[in-house]
């Protein structure tokens, strides 16, 4: 086995490299100032179009990040660019919040602070504090935490409200997207609340912000996870009436290991060993969405019994990272084979390999799903952490 996890590394190595080399020579946007809004499926960047607040968040992330492991002096620029081009434009210094979207002349489009959109950027502006110990950077990063709490955190029924109109008002349509139904609290939000706030925690000791973190594990392990099931719970009204959804294969193998990662960073002994028994019960029922290729699938409707049979690139990303955590909980080489498999999936059907990055997935019979390689939700997060995330924990 460590001869195939140094392999391993080393392949992933090579694709962080990749990665962060397709956002560098095809998003940023000479003409307009920071990065292309959307790139097709066929390599078009699409004039005009508008700018996402969180793909430039995620790409501050990546760089920011990637950077720590690259030492690539070009990313660490790439970074500063786009924490510039955040905290000039989409940061909305007048109330405090984040505009989910600009116009190509850097004009806000979308006003709406969409509470994932703002743990985004604390999540992307915390890394870029690692890099540049610049101040603002972190300033920024705390006022966002400070609004959320303000604004979004529900004191009495706990967990956060999804979304709100440009000066923190109640507004009617708070879905991420269109699939999303119209509640008012999301695991996938309230998933990227604690990740954002775990990271800023790092490098921000303040105990307030622990404390936060500490409820927000608790809340989620309360009314996000079903302990039975293993799979996660996805909508909820304010008064934590569920809404029954879609089982998420790649939310809850995400979920697996970042929230183990967070209660990791919080220092609760007694939360670390809940998440660690969570972190292996997800995995091993997300095993139920494993193709035989090595891919997992997207979603399964259990009402209607039926499968998304598609393979997003971001479900597989997240997948690399959630089984090998479960090998590491366990040492049980079957997550460790479930690994290897997905990445030669990943390497087969799901990589570029003409023009780099990854495709946005395949179908069934493996065409491809015709989708933005860049776009509001096409980034270089999941797929670069994934690399990251490996590198860090192969011990070879």
């Amino acid at each position: 086995m460590s001869t195939k996890l140094k392999q391993l590394k080393t392949e992933l190595s090579a694709e962080l490299d990749s990665i962060l080399d397709y956002w560098s020579k095809n998003t940023i946007d000479a003409k307009n100032g920071g990065f292309i809004g959307q790139i097709d499926t066929n390599e078009n960047a699409i004039e005009n179009a508008e700018k996402g607040s969180v793909l430039n968040a995620r790409i501050l992330w990546s760089f920011s990040s990637g950077y720590q492991i690259t030492k690539n002096k070009e990313h660490k620029e790439i970074a500063k660019r786009a924490f510039e081009f955040l905290s000039q434009y989409f940061y909305d210094a007048e109330f405090g919040g984040l505009f989910w979207s600009i116009n190509v002349d850097k004009a806000p489009k979308d006003t709406k602070n969409q509470i994932y959109a703002l743990a985004f950027a604390i999540y992307g502006l915390s890394e870029y504090y690692v890099i540049s110990k610049d101040e603002k950077a972190l300033a920024i990063a705390i006022n966002l935490y400070l609004r959320i709490q303000k604004n979004s955190y529900d004191p009495v029924n706990k967990g956060y409200l999804e979304a709100f109109t440009r000066d923190w008002q109640p507004i009617e349509d708070l879905r991420l997207s269109d699939k999303d139904a119209n509640e008012k609290k999301t695991m996938n939000t309230h998933l990227h609340i604690v990740e954002a706030y775990a990271n800023l925690y790092k490098v921000w000791k303040d105990k307030t912000l622990q404390n936060d973190i500490i409820e927000l594990l608790q809340t989620i392990e309360k009314h996000f996870i079903n302990t039975k099931t293993g799979h996660l719970r996805l909508f909820f009204d304010e008064n934590w009436i569920e809404k029954p959804d879609v089982i998420s294969y790649g939310h809850d193998i995400e979920a697996a290991w970042l929230l183990l990662q967070c209660a990791e960073i919080s220092q609760d002994e007694n939360l670390i060993a809940k998440y660690k028994k969570h972190a292996i019960q997800m995995a091993e029922v997300t095993k139920e969405g494993l193709d035989t290729d090595g891919g997992l699938w997207y979603e399964f409707d259990p009402e209607k019994k039926e499968l998304i049979a598609e393979k997003h690139w971001w479900v597989q990303a997240e997948a690399l990272i959630g089984f090998y955590n479960a090998y590491q909980l366990t040492g049980n080489e079957s997550y460790l084979d479930i690994v290897l498999k997905n990445w030669n999936f990943i390497k087969t059907r799901i990589l570029d390999t003409k023009n780099g990055e990854w495709f946005w997935g395949v179908y069934r019979d493996y065409s491809l799903i015709e989708k933005d390689k860049v776009g509001f939700w096409k980034c270089p997060y999941h797929n670069s952490r994934a690399c990251l995330e490996l590198i860090n924990r192969i011990k070879t």
